[in-house]
């Protein structure tokens, strides 16, 4: 193993970006199925499941244009069962979260696209796919989520984290009324004879 496979954290260290929202493209699901298919591609079996999620992935939702993607393998702290397949497809390893989910997260060498590894079973998987599911049926929460993302935007950060760190607060709120609407419907359904 050479040395990057050894570090752990933001790979290559921190890196300064501006932060740019812009206005829904159309083009980013079609950019998503491209890497998808790619990915499949490449990892073949070893790919258990693969989704768009964030911004890009819910329509009319203002975002960064960067396409993330969930890639949901056996075991994310297996690399050897994916890295290099990912590697030899074009990507680049940016993080490695072994305290953290495991979590790995490769991105192309345009920035345009970031691919977020999970285990099977992993919690993060749900959280982020329903968070998409609940923008792209809520209005009012996305508008939240938009005008929250434009005005941090507008903000010097020394970091893509430090921004990301930023919106917790809006996340959080959104994620109670999900959790929320998911026990009343769990309620309903678990009374209904």
């Amino acid at each position: 193993m050479n040395d990057q496979s050894l570090e752990t954290g933001v790979i290559g260290g921190v890196e300064k970006r501006q932060i740019v929202i812009a206005d829904y493209d159309a083009g980013w699901p079609t950019l998503f199925r491209q890497h998808a298919d790619r990915i499949a591609a490449a990892l073949g079996e070893a790919a258990l499941q693969i989704e768009h999620i964030g911004s890009t992935s819910i329509p009319g939702l203002a975002a960064k244009p960067i396409v993330d993607i969930i890639l949901v393998v056996q075991d994310s702290s297996d690399e050897a069962a994916y890295l290099p397949a990912l590697i030899t497809a074009g990507y680049e390893l940016r993080v490695r979260e072994p305290d953290w989910h495991e979590h790995r997260m490769f991105r192309t060498p345009e920035r345009d696209v970031h691919i977020h590894v999970f285990s099977d079973g992993s919690p993060e998987i749900a959280r982020h796919i329903d968070f998409r599911d609940w923008l792209r049926v809520h209005d009012d929460d996305r508008y939240l989520y938009e005008q929250t993302k434009r005005r941090l935007a507008s903000e010097d950060w020394p970091s893509m984290n430090a921004y990301a760190d930023a919106k917790t607060g809006v996340i959080q709120q959104i994620t109670q009324r999900i959790d929320a609407a998911t026990m009343m419907s769990a309620q309903r359904s678990s009374a209904v004879p």
